[in-house]
């Protein structure tokens, strides 16, 4: 299969390419693919473990091998034998000139970016420029994943961001301030009916107009905001406390991070739509709202090594208080970058299956799932095995 990645050097991207060309050559096995469960071996005869990549940038270096070893650099977060034994791939992988309108103040941070609307290109330019370099990469059995910086939340507009028209409306009048770069390149690879996930917590495919566009092209998509670390905890542990009539009081969710994704939300208007996306998570997993404190910042010297320190006040029987806590201590594209690779093989398995529109089914792995109110890790693994399991049979 292809997968073309929004953000294809950064550290999630090239990992997940590393990774992918790694297990091809059988220089790795395949920990932390859900997809390599037993349970989900009928896969590999529909969607085989074969990878060919592409994707859009912002920081154009030569290629994601020059990507990836620039994060080593930083994060020794793979082994240097394994990159060297995958060089000639990576090499070869040569990213597009990308958009990051509207991506706010957080991406000054990545350093010099080199984008489609510095070049002066209208929106409909814009769209047409990401939408040939997709197609000309693409075959019937590409998918399209966004794994780039996050962005702010942006304000819904009914006019533009309601119906299919609208859209194109705002595109064809240039209406600039109503679009960001994850709503383009989520239209562009629904309009080319390529299936679609938005790994990140920005708006991407998840305005109305856009699910009715894969729904009229049949064309199936998902997200929102991979469940990596710290979140992937707190649904998994919350359910616990209401299966065992425990109320929580308070859940304190303090998080900090280095690298570019750091550097990215240290930026108060990018943080927002990262901190709603994991707030949202407690509620629906407890059928109420506790008090709650989710804090995100940028500690540099940690690079991609991801930490989370969590602190739950709850009340037992006869009302007594106690304590529990737990750390999150990970590197953050070594538990990411195999999920967008089971995402990929998933939702093109999807289209194999002619379904269309947001595979909610899928909401296992995001903390915001579009169109499915299920954040228990529990419930959504045994609701993924359920669907997989009627597809495969058909």
């Amino acid at each position: 299969m292809k997968l073309w990645l929004i953000g294809a050097y950064g550290i999630v991207s090239t990992t997940a390419m590393a990774g992918a060309k790694a297990i091809e050559k059988g220089l790795a096995d395949k920990t932390g693919l859900v997809t390599a469960l037993p349970f989900f071996k009928p896969l590999e005869e529909i969607v085989p473990f074969e990878f060919d990549f592409g994707g859009h940038e912002i920081r154009l270096l030569s290629n994601a091998f020059v990507a990836l070893k620039e994060h080593w650099e930083k994060n020794r977060h793979v082994d240097l034998e394994l990159i060297e034994a995958v060089k000639e791939e990576l090499s070869s992988i040569v990213a597009k000139k990308g958009t990051a309108l509207n991506c706010g103040s957080g991406i000054e941070g990545l350093g010099k970016l080199e984008t489609l609307e510095k070049e002066g290109l209208s929106l409909k330019e814009i769209v047409a420029r990401i939408s040939k370099d997709m197609k000309e990469f693409a075959n019937d059995e590409t998918v399209v994943v966004n794994v780039a910086s996050t962005e702010p939340i942006p304000k819904i507009n009914e006019r533009y961001h309601y119906t299919i028209e609208g859209f194109e409306e705002m595109i064809e009048e240039d209406k600039k301030d109503f679009a960001t770069a994850s709503m383009l390149y989520a239209y562009s690879a629904i309009k080319l009916r390529l299936p679609y996930a938005n790994f990140t917590p920005s708006i991407g495919s998840s305005i109305p107009a856009l699910k009715k566009l894969a729904e009229e092209k049949n064309v199936p998509h998902a997200g929102n905001d991979g469940k990596t670390g710290e979140t992937l905890v707190k649904t998994t542990l919350a359910p616990m406390f209401a299966y065992r009539n425990l109320v929580v009081e308070g859940w304190m969710s303090y998080n900090i991070l280095g690298d570019y994704d750091g550097k990215v939300l240290s930026a108060k208007e990018n943080k927002e739509s990262k901190i709603v996306s994991k707030d949202k998570v407690l509620e629906k997993a407890l059928g109420y709202a506790p008090y709650s404190i989710t804090e995100i910042d940028f500690f540099p010297s940690l690079v991609d090594n991801k930490t989370a320190f969590d602190f739950v006040h709850f009340k037992g029987f006869l009302g007594k208080l106690m304590k529990f806590y737990f750390i999150w201590d990970a590197i953050d594209a070594i538990v990411a970058s195999p999920l967008v690779l089971d995402l990929a093989r998933l939702l093109l398995f999807a289209k194999k299956n002619e379904i269309g529109g947001v595979v909610k089914e899928l909401a296992f792995f995001f903390k915001n799932p579009m169109d499915c109110d299920v954040v228990n890790t529990h419930e959504q693994f045994e609701i993924l095995k359920k669907w997989f399991n009627q597809l495969a049979r058909a």
